[in-house]
């Protein structure tokens, strides 16, 4: 957790923070604690054929060009080469720490945490909870460590954010006692995006966050709600691991329980063919044979009705969270969208908020397409809820954690 001090942190440093998500991988090279940015990038639609690198340093226009990234080891190689590249060219000279985004820590790890084997071999253990994430993490961490073996990393836990969910939202109805013996509990992931975005929507609002009621919708590739109350979670989609909850780019979401063991014997899956269903073939790709919202968007608009499909059961999914969070908050004061879809789908945000004037939640047309960079409001005026796009920047908040944990910590063997 960030350290309890009595007087600020400022002793400047340099901090490397990586964002390893299931489909991308994001990073940010900034000073601490001042947050200037010095270079930045990301790697989209991994494992697909249309690869791309893009990346940036202030004042200069963004650069994008098409790469050969099957996975997310390819990946971690690209980034580490440039970041060496920019090196050379005097953009950052040293980097103090390093920061990963970790989204599973399990029932012992919070965070943040300094990573050396012990904790680099507890994170691997939990890989079975987070397949498509931790392994990616994983993989930067090994990548960062050979490029920077003297510096000093640390992990993140989207986990973390969630760690207060009150028990009603937290247990499942299993027996309890097995729950309590195994580490089995809701845990809640996206955390380091829904505490930014909702920092940032209070001060939007000129609210203090102990006084707001809010949802946020992370919704990309991996998508998640939220409902927070004083500035913390009491519930979220998410749950054991990240499959439960919305519809995402290639995961299931919600099932009936029953639905995978008649899947597996009905199909004479194994464990490993069933996780692979449910986890890399459903979703948006299952429904609508694309993980990318933006090609189901326009193949909808084409009239494709696979795709209509797979964007009315995304956008349902959201809005029946919307209305059970809302019931759980008692009212609501804003509702924040996030994320690459949250962030760049008009047709997303709209159907979700359509019809939904009884809980006092609707868009302005207008301003919802006219949308812009940065924080933007855009619920209608008539209708007491807020809503907002506030971008998310889970490096900054990476940054943020582990350049105060970075004082606390207690040299570690390499």
């Amino acid at each position: 957790m960030q350290a309890d001090r009595s007087e600020p942190i400022d002793l400047e440093k340099t901090v490397l923070a990586i964002n390893a998500g299931s489909s991308s991988v994001k990073f940010q090279l900034m000073t601490m604690p001042s947050e200037r940015l010095l270079f930045s990038g990301r790697m989209e639609r991994l494992g697909g054929a249309h690869s791309r690198l893009l990346y940036s340093q202030p004042g200069s226009a963004q650069v994008e060009r098409p790469v050969v990234a099957p996975d997310h080891d390819a990946a971690f190689a690209l980034i580490l080469s440039l970041l060496d590249g920019v090196r050379s060219a005097g953009i950052w000279n040293r980097v103090d720490v390093v920061g990963h985004r970790v989204v599973h820590g399990g029932p012992d790890l919070d965070g943040p945490v300094r990573l050396d084997q012990t904790t680099i071999a507890a994170l691997e253990k939990l890989d079975t909870l987070a397949p498509l994430h931790n392994a990616a993490s994983l993989a930067g961490v090994r990548a960062a460590r050979a490029l920077l073996p003297d510096v000093p990393q640390f992990a993140a836990f989207d986990t973390a954010f969630h760690r207060g969910l009150p028990d009603h939202a937290q247990y499942y109805a299993l027996p309890l006692t097995l729950q309590r013996e195994w580490g089995i509990r809701r845990y809640g992931f996206h955390g380091l995006s829904h505490g930014y975005v909702a920092a940032e929507a209070a001060r939007w609002l000129g609210r203090p966050q102990a006084e707001l009621k809010l949802i946020t919708l992370h919704l990309g590739n991996g998508a998640s709600a939220c409902a927070i109350r004083g500035g913390r979670s009491i519930d979220t989609s998410m749950g054991f691991t990240p499959l439960e909850g919305l519809v995402m780019g290639t995961r299931c979401g919600d099932l009936d329980p029953a639905l995978p063991a008649y899947l597996a014997a009905t199909l004479g899956l194994d464990d490993a063919q069933l996780r692979q269903l449910l986890q890399e073939q459903s979703g948006l790709l299952g429904l609508g044979g694309d993980a990318d919202m933006r090609e189901i968007e326009r193949r909808r608009d084409l009239g494709d009705e696979a795709a209509r499909l797979a964007f009315d059961v995304f956008c349902y999914r959201v809005r029946k969270y919307v209305g059970g969070y809302y019931a759980a908050l008692g009212g609501l004061d804003a509702l924040v969208f996030t994320a690459g879809i949250g962030e760049r789908s008009v047709a997303v945000r709209e159907a979700v908020c359509t019809d939904m004037e009884a809980l006092g939640i609707g868009v302005d047309r207008a301003r919802n397409a006219a949308a812009g960079q940065g924080v933007v409001e855009i619920g209608r005026g008539d209708l007491p809820v807020r809503v907002l796009i506030v971008p998310t920047n889970e490096e900054l908040e990476i940054a943020r954690l582990v350049y105060a944990a970075s004082y606390d910590a207690a040299p570690v063997q390499p």
